[in-house]
């Protein structure tokens, strides 16, 4: 990937200091006031890893009461905080924040079922119209429920074929490019109204407990596609066992675009209990169709003929069948936060547009949004560039002093603990599940434990963390810091050093002077 440039001229103004030196306390001051330095360790992990000073910006604020019920911040900490800098997945935060407190925590996405047909003697004879208002969690386990809802209604064969409404989207957005041109991996999921399973194939693969061959089950079950296994054992480490693996996914006959063979080939290292493999190689109207057949047929359901499934909107003279409603939205901002899911973030921010704004839905009105949004809560964020939402992305810009600006105004909002319980915790969940799990175990001893609550992001180039931390005194910062940097990816040790330096009441007065 290439270095992030931010793609507008930013004008900063620096003190001039001939010599950075370790000052009498244990912390590096380079700038003339004594917000402006840089922790010891922090420092020393930067010039370890070949990371310079002037790329890395750090902002830490201790929150505490401004005025009865409502929270304020002091700042403990500035370096170059009010620097523009690409956040990677910690704008999730801002998606994520900003949809909480305008659709409310118990929103939920609806999927519109319609006909065109009639149910007779337990036969839907018409065609199945789905429209898609963006649900990002449409995975097996809602599309079974959504199955026996049909099955409520007196159906158990269709004779019809299946058509998808995706108007609620402009298709720009269903068409976005990748920053890195990798299609097929996760990932780089673009957008869908219908978005199924995340249009992503997730194959396991294993030794078998009973004979030396590779077992290899899929998810979600799909209605046409059959897995040829020509995998063969080997006698190797299990790390970087997918370089030696070659997978193909091809219609099993030339003019079929249903039925499909998932091939494996190469070797597999017989010392990997299991593995996965991901891929997005199904176009979206071929992985739903297949998706809706095979719950279906698990469902206890009937075909007269298998699907073949289209595009097509909703005709007038369609009449509803069902409007079914996925999880409430936050059980999704868990799973965008705590995993760091683009496209859920990418069709968060699409409702907001969607919601507000009516449709198609367009990321640029998504930005009308959330800038509206900020304005209502009285912020105002000058250097702030949002492409999708999601923060994969080279052109999203916001500076670590206004990631944690948000961050306190989160404390402020009714959703207060919706949105904090929703970021990784360090040592528990998450991207956050094995960081700082070393440095945890010094606090054991202590009846109330440090905790860390921070929402991480990563991209070639980019390393950041933005979030909370409760320290062993109980009190709460706020901290915000970003990499931008070709040695980015070795500043996970840094910002370690950051969150542990936090943990243990860092920025102590004396201690920063």
């Amino acid at each position: 990937m290439e270095i992030f440039k931010s793609h507008f001229f930013l004008t900063v103004l620096w003190l001039a200091f001939s010599s950075l030196a370790y000052g009498a306390g244990p912390e590096l001051v380079s700038q003339d006031t004594a917000l402006q330095y840089i922790p010891k360790n922090v420092a020393a992990s930067l010039e370890k890893n070949q990371i310079p000073k002037d790329a890395i910006s750090i902002s830490v604020m201790e929150v505490e009461s401004s005025h009865p019920g409502k929270l304020g911040s002091k700042t403990m900490l500035d370096w170059r905080a009010s620097q523009a800098m690409n956040p990677a997945s910690t704008m999730k935060i801002l998606t994520t924040l900003s949809g909480l407190d305008l659709l409310g925590p118990q929103y939920r996405w609806r999927t519109n079922v319609f006909t065109d047909g009639q149910i007779s003697q337990g036969t839907l004879k018409g065609n199945l119209y789905l429209q898609g208002t963006g649900d990002p969690k449409l995975v097996p386990e809602e599309l079974a429920r959504m199955m026996k809802n049909l099955q409520d209604l007196g159906i158990q064969k269709i004779d019809g074929n299946l058509a998808f409404d995706r108007s609620a989207y402009a298709q720009s957005v269903m068409e976005a490019g990748t920053i890195d041109g990798e299609s097929l991996r996760a990932y780089n999921v673009t957008p869908d109204p219908l978005l199924y399973a995340f249009r992503t194939l997730s194959f396991q693969l294993g030794k078998s407990s009973t004979a030396d061959f590779i077992d290899i089950n899929y998810t979600p079950a799909l209605a046409q596609l059959k897995i040829q296994n020509q995998l063969r054992l080997t006698n190797k480490a299990c790390d970087n066992w997918k370089k030696d693996i070659h997978f193909e996914l091809t219609p099993e006959a030339p003019n079929s675009t249903q039925a499909m063979t998932a091939r494996f080939s190469g070797a597999f290292p017989s010392n990997c209990s299991s593995a996965i493999y991901n891929v997005v190689a199904i176009d979206a109207n071929t992985f739903l169709t297949q998706g809706f057949a095979a719950a279906w047929e698990l469902a206890g359901g009937t075909w007269v003929q298998q699907p073949s499934g289209k595009s097509g909107t909703v005709p007038i003279t369609a009449r509803p069948l069902l409007q079914f409603e996925g999880s409430a939205l936050s059980d999704d901002v868990q799973d965008i936060n705590k995993y760091s899911n683009n496209v859920m973030a990418r069709q968060l921010m699409l409702t907001l547009a969607l919601e507000k704004m009516g449709k198609p839905a367009t990321t640029e009105n998504g930005e009308i949004v959330i800038q509206s949004w900020l304005k209502k809560v009285g912020l105002s964020f000058p250097e702030l560039i949002i492409e999708n939402g999601s923060g994969l992305s080279r052109n999203e810009v916001i500076s670590a002093a206004h990631m944690n600006q948000l961050l306190l105004t989160a404390r402020n909002l009714p959703v207060a603990e919706t949105f904090y319980n929703s970021l990784p915790l360090a040592g528990v969940d998450g991207t956050m599940k094995n960081r700082l799990m070393m440095q945890l175990r010094k606090f054991l001893y202590l009846k109330k434990k440090p905790e860390a609550h921070i929402k991480t992001g990563s991209l070639a180039d980019v390393r950041a963390i933005s979030g909370y931390v409760t320290s062993k005194s109980g009190k709460m910062y706020l901290v915000t810091s970003f990499i931008n940097h070709p040695n980015a990816w070795k500043g996970i040790e840094a910002h370690d050093q950051l969150l542990t330096w936090l943990m243990e009441d860092g920025p102590e007065p004396k201690q920063a002077r």
